[in-house]
């Protein structure tokens, strides 16, 4: 029998919280770098902008790349921790029979919400795969990957909580 198989729930936890690990911190790393370079654009845009009176054209088009991979991969990352907006005060209200209902709904409406940007993005990203950018030049179709990774990841993360609140369960 396979190891995955063999070890049971926590197996199967294990075998989503690796991959979901490299995951992590690789979605921390180039939302550290977005941000950063965003920062260094955007005082570049305004000290061109108004002590040099010559604004370069490409920083809102590449700013706005930024952001949105800011946003997306932040998103995925607070799933992760658990940090994105919740009713805790709620939640920690209900017994723990209700607190576990609750969290796996939210974990569920995660994913779903997941599974519609995916599938909206993707047809975006197919919908204009042919126009560019202007200024960049890049296909149109990237700013429309950029929440297709996202999705992916936070369907991830939360089918990694509802595992993990799972095996707390079982304990």
């Amino acid at each position: 029998m396979p190891p995955l198989m063999s070890a049971g729930k926590n197996g199967i936890k294990r075998f989503m919280k690796r991959p979901n690990d490299f995951l992590f911190r690789t979605l921390t790393v180039i939302a550290s770098v977005s941000l950063a370079a965003l920062s260094l654009l955007v005082i570049y845009g305004v000290v061109m902008r108004y002590v040099f009176s010559d604004a370069p054209d490409f920083v809102e088009p590449i700013a706005l790349l930024l952001v949105i991979v800011i946003a997306m991969f932040g998103a995925a990352l607070k799933v992760r921790e658990g940090g994105h907006i919740g009713l805790d005060s709620l939640v920690k209200s209900l017994p723990v029979k209700g607190q576990l209902i609750a969290h796996v709904f939210q974990h569920l409406c995660l994913i779903a919400l997941a599974v519609a940007i995916f599938f909206g993005s993707l047809e975006m990203a197919e919908t204009t795969r042919h126009d560019h950018i202007p200024i960049l030049g890049l296909p149109e179709a990237l700013r429309y990957l950029i929440p297709v990774i996202a999705s992916v990841c936070i369907a991830s993360f939360s089918i990694e909580n509802l595992l993990a609140l799972f095996a707390k369960k079982h304990k």
